[in-house]
């Protein structure tokens, strides 16, 4: 099987000087290879293409054989790196949390681990009969939630 940490150079090797980031790097017991990059603006095909061959140039399928997957980290998929949590600040978003409740509201902020997304809730105001809409800030950690995903919305 291939060595991840050989796979991982390779790719930091050419993102070196590029605003892509890696996202995920998977490789199976039948050696196959799936790379993820990411980029603020969205992922080229033709990045993808020349990355693969990079990483092909560099590996030898004489020594050991494998199947490669080059590909940008899938629109509505749960983030994995803060880098994307970044690109999505003022974006809507889906936060499931441990608890399995899900919330969907707008990434305000990151910081370290910790992200705040704003959600509009019904508070009951002191004085007022009803509740009234309001934006409310929860702070979540990165690595406490099940998911956090860009919400794809066509309005």
């Amino acid at each position: 099987m291939t060595d991840k940490n050989v796979v991982k150079t390779l790719v930091e090797d050419w993102l070196e000087g590029k605003d892509y980031f890696l996202v995920d790097i998977e490789i199976s017991p039948d050696n196959r290879i799936v790379v993820e990059i990411d980029h603020a603006d969205g992922v080229w095909i033709e990045d993808c293409v020349e990355l693969s061959r990079y990483i092909e140039e560099h590996l030898s399928r004489e020594e050991e054989d494998y199947e490669l997957e080059v590909g940008s980290a899938g629109l509505g998929q749960p983030f994995k790196v803060e880098r994307q949590y970044i690109n999505c600040i003022g974006k809507e978003v889906e936060v499931m949390d441990n608890g399995g409740k899900k919330m969907h509201g707008v990434l305000k902020s990151v910081d370290g681990n910790d992200f705040t997304v704003t959600i509009k809730e019904k508070v009951k105001l002191e004085g007022k009969k009803r509740p009234q809409l309001l934006d409310v800030d929860h702070t979540f950690q990165m690595d406490n939630v099940k998911y956090t995903k860009y919400l794809i919305s066509f309005k």
